[in-house]
């Protein structure tokens, strides 16, 4: 029962974070690149990848990065986009693959630990790297990519509680900089056409 209620709130929350995520984007639309206008969304970052390796961004220079924020615990929605990233990059030619790394970065680094993430970014793309980090590293990271999140019932006496997190998946150059973002939902075909036409 006490899951069902986390759920209802999160997905409540999610309508939220849809709002909030589409007032810090505003001046693009999905797949595209943002006006004059976009706030400025990347910058520079350091954490810890899957393999237990300390990162930054500029450890990604030269490759396009696929950017999403979320969790392990992640109930439905971070798998759900997590799956269409990673059935959009199967779309690519080779050569179009060979351009862009998938990154999954959580927003929850007290449970979402190196083995955790070694454990959990299998599950989708072989070219998935998982990043995390201290507290304050996950604050930096996602205050630098606008991507909201916070913890739901965190009170709850067993310890147990969800995430609300914006869902927003980001398209970064070779340069580190900002080139577009999909919505939760794109479906895997429009990812992948609006990929392959900037790759």
């Amino acid at each position: 029962m006490k899951r069902i209620i986390f759920i209802a709130i999160a997905a409540l929350g999610f309508v939220v974070v849809a709002t909030v995520g589409r007032y810090y984007l505003m001046g693009g639309h999905d797949g595209e690149a943002g006006s004059a206008r976009t706030v400025s969304i990347g910058g520079p970052f350091e954490l810890t990848d899957n393999t237990g390796k300390v990162v930054t961004d500029k450890d990604y220079r030269g490759k396009y990065m696929l950017v999403y924020f979320g969790y392990t615990y992640c109930p439905d929605v971070c798998p759900t986009s997590l799956s269409i990233i990673s059935q959009a990059l199967d779309q690519l030619t080779p050569e179009q693959l060979d351009k862009v790394l998938p990154i999954f970065i959580t927003v929850d680094p007290e449970r979402d630990t190196v083995e955790a993430m070694a454990d959990f970014v299998p599950n989708f793309h072989d070219k998935l790297i998982g990043l995390t980090g201290t507290i304050e590293q996950t604050k930096a990271v996602a205050r630098a990519y606008k991507a909201y999140y916070a913890k739901v019932d965190e009170d709850d006496p067993d310890g147990n509680y969800l995430m609300d997190h914006s869902s927003f998946t980001y398209l970064m150059g070779p340069d580190g900089k900002y080139v577009a973002h999909f919505s939760h939902g794109t479906t895997p075909e429009v990812m992948a056409k609006r990929l392959a036409e900037i790759l």
